[in-house]
């Protein structure tokens, strides 16, 4: 009798230990998924995150494009309204010189008026060209803008989604190791 109940007894204590055993297992196999989904969302809001720095230089390259482009089409805005002046001062006395009796100086003055329109249009082209490339910097800049502020806009709510999944998974996985989350402060009304 005392033989059987000491098998009993052994029995029982090995069945116990061993469900001990299974138990522990399955609580670190348990951490181990919470550490891995802890993990992926960590890897979520990192990502986004990279996305919004990515979004944030391009509002800031756009800003300063556009601010670029603006000086540069006041500068060429100045430059050709200089350029206009001089060719009307330089071009009044050789439209007078036109109208001389003396052939020579007529010959000489229609081929120097000559000479100053094609400067003129040269220098006019050069102008425009250099308008044409500040508009085209100028829409860059406002695309960039435009874009980078609807990427913020549309990674806003990802992150925040992102964030909440990484809160909560933290969460799980504090109790399941069994440690106490960090309290919050109140903030103090001044």
């Amino acid at each position: 009798m005392k033989l059987r109940t000491l098998f009993f007894v052994s029995l029982f204590l090995s069945v116990v230990t061993v469900m001990g055993q299974g138990a522990a297992d399955k609580k670190a196999a348990e951490v181990k998924k919470l550490e891995a989904a802890l993990k992926t969302a960590q890897t979520k809001v990192d990502a986004i995150e990279k996305k919004n720095a990515v979004a944030d230089s391009l509002v800031e390259t756009g800003t300063t494009m556009m601010a670029e482009a603006k000086s540069e089409i006041k500068e060429g805005a100045q430059q050709r309204k200089a350029l206009d002046k001089e060719y009307a001062a330089n071009r009044k006395p050789l439209n007078k010189l036109l109208g001389s009796k003396d052939k020579a100086v007529a010959t000489q003055a229609k081929a120097d008026l000559k000479a100053l329109d094609t400067q003129y249009k040269a220098d006019v082209k050069a102008a425009d060209t250099q308008a044409k490339v500040s508009a085209k910097k100028m829409a860059t800049g406002e695309a960039n803008v435009t874009k980078g502020k609807t990427a913020l806009k549309s990674n806003e709510a990802a992150l925040k989604t992102a964030s909440a999944a990484l809160d909560a998974a933290q969460a799980k996985y504090d109790a399941a190791t069994g440690v106490e989350p960090p309290a919050k402060e109140k903030k103090k009304k001044k």
